[in-house]
C-alpha cells in the first residue's frame, strides 16, 4: 500500500513540474514574440513615422506632444484596459496579457537608441508589418495578447456578436490610420501605414488560419455547463449542447460540440483538461466552416 502511495506522489509532482514547465515556456515564447513586436515598432515603425493602428499608433502620437517615449506611453494606456479585462476574463488570460504587454513596452524602449534600421519608408512599411504579424502570432498562441485594442474588441464581441473581430479591428486602425495623417499632417505617412497594416493582417491570417480549415471539437463531460461558459468567454467561440446517452451505462449524456481555429485548439484543449481531466474529447479536421466568424454562406468571409 505504501508503494503504491508513492508511485502516486511522485505522478502528482511530475504532473506539477510539468504544468509548472509548460508555463514558463510560455512566458519566454511570450517574450519572444514581444521583443520582435517591439522590434518592429522601434527599429522600423516609430522612427520613420509609420502609424501601425492599434494602441501603439496611439502612443506613437501622443509620445510627439508629451515627453515620454512609446512603449512607455502603450503601457500607461494599457493599464485600465487590464483591469477591466482581469474583471471580465478573469486572471489567467489577463495575467500572460499584462507579461506580454509590459515586456513589448520595455523592449519598445531599450530598443530606441539603435535608431531605425532603415530610412526607406516602404521597405520600414513592409518589414514593421511583418515582423509585428509574426511577433503578435507568437504571443496569440501563448495564449496571450499585445493589449491594446485586442482587448476592446474582446470586450466588444461580447456585447456585438453578430460583428467579426476583423470589422472591429478595421474600424478601430482605419480610425487610428486616420488621426495619425492628420496629426503628422503627412498623407503619404497614412498611405504607407495602410501598407503595413494589410501586410501585417495578410501574413497574421495566413500563418495563424492557413487555409479555410478549422478544428472540429466533440467533448464528452459531466461538466459540460463549466466547459461551454469558459470557451465562450475565454477563448470566444460558440458551443452547442447536444443530448445523448452512454451506450455501456445507458445513463445519459451531454455533448460539447464546436469548431475552433487551428491555432486556438492547443488552448481550447487545456481549458477542457482543467475543467474535467477525466473528460474525453476528440479532434476532427473541419475543411470549410460557414457562419460567424467564418465564411458566408456565399464564400465571403463574415
Amino acid at each position: 500500500m505504501w508503494i503504491f502511495e508513492q508511485f502516486a506522489r511522485a505522478g502528482l509532482i511530475g504532473r506539477k513540474i510539468m504544468k509548472k514547465f509548460e508555463t514558463l515556456k510560455r512566458l519566454i515564447l511570450c517574450a519572444l514574440g514581444a521583443f520582435i513586436y517591439a522590434a518592429a515598432v522601434s527599429l522600423f515603425l516609430d522612427p520613420n513615422g509609420i502609424v501601425p493602428g492599434g494602441f501603439t499608433g496611439i502612443a506613437m502620437m501622443i509620445s510627439r506632444a508629451l515627453p515620454l517615449s512609446t512603449g512607455t506611453v502603450s503601457l500607461i494606456l494599457n493599464i485600465p484596459l487590464l483591469a477591466a479585462g482581469l474583471c471580465v476574463f478573469g486572471f489567467g488570460f489577463i495575467a500572460t496579457t499584462a507579461w506580454a504587454v509590459a515586456l513589448s513596452s520595455l523592449f519598445m524602449n531599450l530598443l530606441v537608441p539603435l535608431g531605425p534600421l532603415t530610412d526607406d519608408v516602404l521597405l520600414s512599411s513592409l518589414a514593421g508589418g511583418a515582423l509585428m504579424a509574426i511577433g503578435l502570432e507568437i504571443v496569440l498562441l501563448q495564449g496571450a495578447t499585445t493589449g491594446g485594442t485586442d482587448i476592446i474588441v474582446k470586450l466588444l464581441r461580447k456585447y456585438f456578436r453578430s460583428i467579426s473581430a476583423g470589422k472591429f479591428f478595421l474600424l478601430t486602425d482605419g480610425l487610428i490610420v486616420l488621426c495619425s495623417m492628420i496629426v503628422f499632417k503627412n498623407i503619404d505617412a497614412g498611405l504607407y501605414a495602410g501598407v503595413c497594416i494589410v501586410v501585417s493582417s495578410t501574413l497574421m491570417d495566413y500563418m495563424l488560419y492557413g487555409r479555410d480549415q478549422a478544428k472540429m471539437l466533440i467533448i464528452i463531460s459531466d461538466k459540460q455547463a463549466e466547459i461551454s461558459r469558459r470557451l465562450m468567454s475565454e477563448l470566444d467561440v460558440g458551443a452547442t449542447i447536444l443530448n445523448g446517452s452512454g451506450a455501456y451505462s445507458g445513463s445519459d449524456k451531454q455533448v460539447i460540440l464546436c469548431v475552433v481555429k487551428k491555432w486556438l485548439l492547443g488552448r481550447a484543449l487545456r481549458v477542457v483538461k482543467s475543467v474535467d481531466p477525466q473528460s474525453f474529447s476528440i479532434v476532427s479536421t473541419a475543411v470549410e466552416v460557414f457562419g460567424e466568424g467564418y465564411k458566408a454562406h456565399d464564400g465571403e468571409q463574415i
